[in-house]
């Protein structure tokens, strides 16, 4: 059996809406809408969607940078939701992100090697000499000149500045890496290094990532598996193999009908949606997708599907498999 590295059981994030003079509490923003799945160690999973349906909010959860409304995110054998503030910040070395704009995540204040040693200064790694020779060593993996380390972030490209935030989440040696959105901001040819590069760091250093994308052609290349979120909730969930070969959610199935065809001759069948994204401060009672379903039955209107489990690591929530 495969070891849980991290595992979130009914993860919900409700934000207030405040209105009047008084700021009263008028309703929720149901950001993340009782959302479940596990990691195994050194797997990479994908959270993939629409902007907008939650998974960024779920990732940040995940890391308690933001406060769930309620579930359980358990990291090992602790449940993060529970922990003092003490505790969290000792686990934070175990657990690191790498954010989706590379240039507002670093201090423009900082050089670059400030901005790598901050971390280690935190958390009262090594003295001066001991923390030198790790923040060289960082900028060799990471494929960073070591000459670098005296200038600042506006001084590099969008490529080289992604890899320094690379580098700052690994030089604490953490063990799950959240990546939001990492390579979206970038060229399509610097993507393909920033992919290659998270790939050989995961292999040298039995990582474990949480990927969060909307591109479905970066996540086929490099996740494991994957969960198909929408409106803040779990739409599909299995390996990337028989989700990519046979999805079975209706959203699902239009998603990944947008991917480009590699040979332009061949025709492809686009799955159109129509309707209105309904607001998340009002979802739907039943199924989130219904507005725009072209399969909607009367039931989904009412009732609110269930993930069930169709086949061995391959589940998804929707009445039409009931």
């Amino acid at each position: 059996m495969t070891e849980s590295l991290l595992e979130v059981h009914n993860l919900k994030v409700h934000f207030p809406v405040k209105k009047g003079i008084f700021q009263r509490t008028q309703g929720f923003v149901r950001a993340v809408d009782d959302v479940s799945f596990e990691i195994t160690r050194g797997e990479t999973f994908g959270l993939v969607g629409e902007s907008g349906c939650g998974k960024s909010t779920t990732g940040r959860a995940v890391l308690n940078l933001i406060k769930p409304t309620s579930g359980q995110v358990w990291f090992g054998r602790e449940d993060l939701a529970t922990i003092s503030p003490p505790q969290m910040r000792e686990k934070r070395k175990d657990m690191q992100m790498v954010f989706q704009d590379p240039y507002a995540s670093l201090n423009p204040r900082f050089t670059i090697e400030q901005i790598l040693e901050e971390p280690l200064k935190a958390h009262q790694i090594g003295d001066s000499g001991q923390r030198q020779r790790m923040i060289a060593d960082m900028m060799d993996v990471c494929g960073l000149n070591r000459s670098y380390l005296k200038r600042y972030a506006h001084e590099f490209s969008g490529g080289q500045r992604q890899r320094i935030c690379i580098a700052r989440a690994l030089i604490l040696k953490p063990q799950l890496i959240v990546a939001d959105e990492p390579v979206s901001a970038l060229d399509v040819s610097i993507q393909s290094q920033i992919l290659n590069l998270l790939q050989d760091i995961q292999e040298e250093f039995g990582l474990t990532y949480l990927f969060i994308s909307h591109d479905l052609a970066v996540v086929k290349h490099l996740c494991n598996r994957l969960g198909v979120m929408y409106l803040g909730r779990m739409a599909e969930l299995g390996t990337a193999e028989k989700i990519y070969a046979k999805p079975l959610h209706p959203y699902t199935q239009s998603l990944l009908s947008a991917i480009p065809a590699a040979d332009p001759r061949r025709k492809k069948e686009r799955i159109l949606l129509r309707g209105e994204v309904p607001s998340p401060s009002n979802p739907p009672a039943g199924c989130a997708f219904v507005t725009r379903c072209p399969k909607a039955e009367a039931i989904c209107k009412e009732v609110r599907p269930t993930m069930i489990q169709l086949e061995e690591d391959h589940g998804v929530a929707c009445h039409l498999y009931t």
